[in-house]
C-alpha cells in the first residue's frame, strides 16, 4: 500500500512539473502577450492544476492548470475594464461639475447685467430731461469734436436700454430765410443722429427733428443770443417703438 502511495504521489509530482513547465504555453493562449501574464491568471492556473491534477492525475493537472488560466485572466480584464470605466466615471463628473460652475458664473453675469440695466432704467424714469445740447457754428451742420464724446457715452447708454429712445431735435438762429433754417436744422439733427448711430443706438430709436428758426428767441442783432438758438438737443425718453417717427 505504502509503495503505491508513493507511486501515486511520484506520478502526481511529474504531472505537475510538466504542467508548470507547459504553463507559459497555456496562458499564451488566453493572452495577447504570452511574457506578460496577469497575476490572476498564474493563481487561476495554479490553482486549478493542483484541483486538477487531485481530480484527474496528470492530465486533469494539464486541463485544470488551462482552465484556470483562461478563468483568471477573465476576472483580470474584468477588473481592468471595470477600473476604465470608473476613470471615465470620474472624468465624466469632473467635467459635469466644471460645466454647472461656468453655467453658474454665466448666470449670475446676467443676473448682474440684469440688475444693472434695470437700475439704469429706474434711473432713467427719474429723469425728464437726461441728455445733451450740441452748439453749432453759424451756418455750419458739423458736430464738433468736444461734442462728440459726451454723445457717444449718451449714445452707449441708450443702446443698453432696449426700452429707450432718443429724440434729436435741431435748431437756427433767426437770421436767414424759413426753408433755409428749416433744412440747416434738420442736417444739424442728421449729424446728431449719426454719431449716436456710432454709439450703437438703432436708427428705429431715433427720432430725428427740425425746427428751424420757429423756436427762436433772440433780439435783432444779438449774436451771443444768436450762438444759443444754433444747437441740437438730445434727450433720452423711454417709449413705445411705434412712437418712433421722423419728423421732415
Amino acid at each position: 500500500m505504502s509503495a503505491r502511495k508513493d507511486r501515486r504521489i511520484g506520478v502526481l509530482g511529474l504531472a505537475i512539473a510538466a504542467c508548470v513547465t507547459t504553463l507559459p504555453a497555456i496562458a499564451g493562449e488566453a493572452t495577447e502577450n504570452p511574457a506578460q501574464t496577469s497575476k490572476p491568471a498564474d493563481v487561476g492556473a495554479v490553482t486549478g492544476l493542483a484541483i486538477g491534477a487531485l481530480a484527474g492525475g496528470p492530465v486533469g493537472a494539464v486541463v485544470g492548470a488551462g482552465i484556470g488560466v483562461v478563468i483568471g485572466e477573465g476576472y483580470h480584464r474584468q477588473a481592468q475594464s471595470k477600473a476604465a470605466l470608473q476613470r471615465d466615471l470620474q472624468t465624466s463628473e469632473a467635467e459635469r461639475t466644471r460645466l454647472s460652475a461656468s453655467v453658474a458664473q454665466l448666470d449670475s453675469s446676467l443676473s448682474q447685467e440684469r440688475s444693472r440695466n434695470e437700475e439704469l432704467g429706474q434711473s432713467l424714469r427719474q429723469t425728464d430731461d437726461l441728455g445733451v445740447d450740441v452748439s453749432f457754428r453759424t451756418n455750419d451742420d458739423s458736430v464738433t469734436v468736444q461734442a462728440i464724446s459726451p454723445l457717444l457715452k449718451l449714445g452707449a447708454l441708450v443702446a443698453s436700454l432696449p426700452q429707450a429712445r432718443v429724440r434729436v431735435a435741431g435748431y437756427a438762429d433767426p437770421r436767414g430765410s424759413e426753408a433755409w433754417n428749416d433744412a440747416l436744422s434738420l442736417r444739424r439733427a442728421d449729424s446728431v443722429a449719426a454719431v449716436l448711430m456710432t454709439a450703437g443706438v438703432p436708427r428705429e430709436r431715433i427720432v430725428v427733428e427740425g425746427h428751424g428758426k420757429t423756436a427762436a428767441t433772440s433780439a435783432a442783432g444779438d449774436l451771443d443770443a444768436y450762438a444759443l438758438e444754433r444747437r441740437v438737443t438730445v434727450r433720452v425718453q423711454l417709449q413705445d417703438s411705434s412712437q418712433v417717427a421722423r419728423n421732415d
